[in-house]
């Protein structure tokens, strides 16, 4: 079932589209990751669907709700940059949250305490939030935006300002949650996404160019994928294959040299033959998949 529907999202600043024309929709029990570079439109689409700011155009509708109720009642919201008391402890900053969300005392108490177990701060329940780590602070904006069991969690930008170990808590935090939430989550770091989401959406100059679950999108855009690797100036390698008729598309990423063919079995046989006339300092030779960087990458650039 869909929890939420987007029907020709736009957002248009001082005559400029920031978003143009979004149609997607949220299936429950899916992890959904909203990737693009800076500047793509993520933060301005989230922002409209949690209600912060009015669309421009456009509709967002919930099925599990009726027609006339506001879809912010099944949301959870955590921003890129969330800011909090600092002098409250974790526990006193849920219990004021769950006050503002939900009537009943004994239920914010039972509420507050899954919480604080589910994202991993039974430790530092009574400490002062400023003297959180990124983390810390992090996995408690989620738990605040699940405090009152929200259909739907969304998160802005939620690993992009922490260091590798805050990163991996949250990564690890939002696997977890996954199995009982649907996630919507936005990052320019696509390798986070591969890693933890079910479906992508990718955004570019405020419009979708893809989405659909993530093998579906590797699979479409994998075939006859070749990656070279060398010890020597991959830059004279690049624009000696540039020549190639049989060679569609090329990026160099690190030591590595990715190659898109026409045919993977008469591209093996010529780079072969050239690696072995041409004596090529060569590494590796593999046949294989894109990830979601090298993907993005080549739908972007057309």
């Amino acid at each position: 079932m869909n929890v939420l529907e987007i029907h020709n999202l736009s957002k248009t600043y001082k005559g400029k589209k920031a978003v143009n024309s979004l149609n997607f929709t949220l299936t429950e029990g899916k992890c959904t990751a909203l990737l693009g570079p800076n500047g793509a439109g993520k933060t301005t689409t989230l922002n409209m669907i949690s209600g912060l700011i009015s669309p421009t155009k456009g509709t967002i509708q919930s099925p599990l709700i009726s027609p006339n109720s506001d879809v912010r009642t099944i949301i959870g919201y955590l921003p890129q940059y969330p800011s909090f008391y600092d002098w409250m402890s974790g526990e006193e900053y849920l219990n004021f949250i769950g006050r503002l969300t939900i009537a009943n005392k004994n239920e914010i108490e039972k509420r507050m305490n899954e919480l604080i177990e589910i994202v991993g701060l039974t430790e530092g329940r009574n400490r002062r939030i400023g003297q959180y780590s990124g983390g810390m602070r992090q996995r408690l904006g989620i738990a605040q935006a699940l405090i009152h069991q929200p259909k739907l969690i969304i998160l802005d930008e939620p690993v992009s300002a922490l260091d590798p170990f805050g990163r991996r808590e949250v990564i690890e935090l939002m696997k977890k949650l996954k199995k009982d939430t649907t996630i919507l989550f936005s990052t320019h770091i696509l390798n986070d996404a591969e890693e933890v989401c079910d479906h992508v959406l990718f955004l570019n100059d405020g419009r979708l160019i893809e989405d659909d679950e993530v093998n579906k999108v590797q699979d479409k855009h994998s075939s006859n994928i070749i990656r070279l690797k060398f010890s020597g100036n991959i830059e004279y390698f690049l624009k000696l294959l540039e020549k190639e008729n049989w060679v569609e598309n090329l990026m160099i990423k690190g030591s590595e040299l990715i190659m898109h063919v026409d045919n993977d079995k008469t591209a093996r046989e010529k780079l072969l033959k050239m690696a072995d006339e041409g004596k090529w300092p060569l590494v590796s030779f593999e046949i294989g998949r894109l990830n979601l960087e090298e993907i993005f990458t080549k739908v972007v650039r057309g």
